[in-house]
């Protein structure tokens, strides 16, 4: 039989008394799209980051077009940004006419090396692009080390997002992502340690302004009224649908983490003298969205992948091509040869993870996988 990749089903045993009631309520007053669910919810996700503001979205990739309204992004603008990531994090910045700034990771967290900031705004200046941010991202459920990469935004006067579409839930050293940056965002999307039952997203900040302009372009720009645009705007409100069932997860979101953590110390404790595992920075918690290890140099990973998929266990990799190899961004600044990000590309594979992953399934796991190294 095969072990699923991610159990939404055992998750949705939990909550689903508690859904049902609350589309049934949404069904009574008919409110469907931001309807009084969804200001309860942006509430409890404020309270739960500790940022001032929080507003619910369409997406992930939404919440960071808001965020680039937000902060008043210009055409032209350059925003540094990891080349190992998902697209979401390099294409709102041509989507809104601004240049993406491809930058180095590291090895170790997967993470947007702060060290080699200084080589993208070289390469942003080389190219004639004045840099105005920075947009971080905390890949696999780590997040990156923000107080550096801040620190590096201060001196030279730039702004700097969370992309924590995957990391929504963990922390550096007691600060809960969504106050590690000036803005942050996060996606809902089902496979999100916190995810709702079709897209979703939101943005956290402390910013008056920054939270107005937000509000104001997730419906079209509106002023005082959805009818007095005031600004350019665009479509990104959240369903009352998907409130209630973020609602209904952030109730037993808390106990999740923990599994999820339960989950990747055992990975770490079976599978360490086969691959490289992922390791937390000092200080840092995860969300553990993926457990992506990182193969042998020399092995054959689509083989190896594909004997595992034979043997019931599914893998996915994240992801296998850099973004500044990719047809639309080739003609970005990258800074230098990316040589890490190159090497995860080649070596990184993620296998299951989910907080209702048995110990029973992670030993056939690390059996299989085994077999095939």
């Amino acid at each position: 039989m095969s072990i699923p990749f991610i159990d939404l089903k055992s998750q949705q045993l939990r909550i689903r008394d508690k859904v049902e009631a609350g589309f049934a309520a949404v069904l009574d007053h008919g409110a469907y799209i931001m309807g009084p669910e969804v200001g309860a919810l942006e509430t409890r996700l404020a309270d739960w980051s500790g940022a001032k503001h929080n507003i619910a979205c369409s997406s992930g990739t939404d919440a960071l077009l808001l965020a680039l309204s937000g902060l008043k992004l210009q055409p032209g603008d350059g925003v540094i940004v990891p080349s190992f990531t998902f697209a979401a994090s390099a294409e709102v910045m041509p989507v809104m006419g601004a240049v993406p700034i491809f930058a180095e990771v590291e090895h170790d967290s997967f993470n947007l090396d702060p060290n080699k900031l200084g080589a993208a705004m070289d390469s942003a200046r080389k190219a004639g692009v004045t840099v105005v941010g920075i947009i971080g991202v905390g890949l696999f459920g780590q997040p990156a080390n923000y107080p550096a990469i801040m620190d590096f935004a201060a001196r030279h006067d730039l702004w700097v997002i969370d992309d924590a579409a995957q990391s929504f839930g963990a922390s550096w050293h007691g600060t809960s992502v969504g106050q590690l940056a000036h803005v942050t965002c996060t996606s809902f999307f089902p496979a999100k340690p916190l995810g709702c039952y079709g897209d979703g997203g939101a943005v956290f900040t402390d910013d008056d302004e920054i939270a107005a302009i937000i509000r104001s372009c997730r419906v079209h720009g509106m002023g005082k009224t959805k009818y007095d645009n005031v600004r350019i705007g665009m479509t990104g409100r959240l369903d009352t649908i998907q409130a209630v069932v973020l609602d209904a997860k952030l109730d037993i979101f808390a106990d999740e983490l923990a599994a999820r953590q339960t989950v990747a110390d055992r990975y770490a404790s079976i599978l360490g003298n086969l691959v490289e595992i992922p390791s937390l920075s000092a200080g840092a918690t995860s969300s553990w969205a993926q457990y992506s290890v990182k193969l042998p140099k020399g092995h054959d990973r689509d083989a190896i992948c594909a004997k595992l998929g034979e043997a019931g266990v599914p893998t996915a990799i994240y992801y296998p091509i850099p973004m500044h190899e990719q047809p639309p961004y080739k003609q970005y600044p990258v800074a230098d040869a990316l040589g890490v990000t190159h090497d995860l590309c080649a070596r990184v594979m993620a296998l299951p993870m989910h907080p209702y992953l048995t110990e029973d399934a992670q030993d056939i796991i690390a059996s299989e996988l085994r077999k095939v190294l």
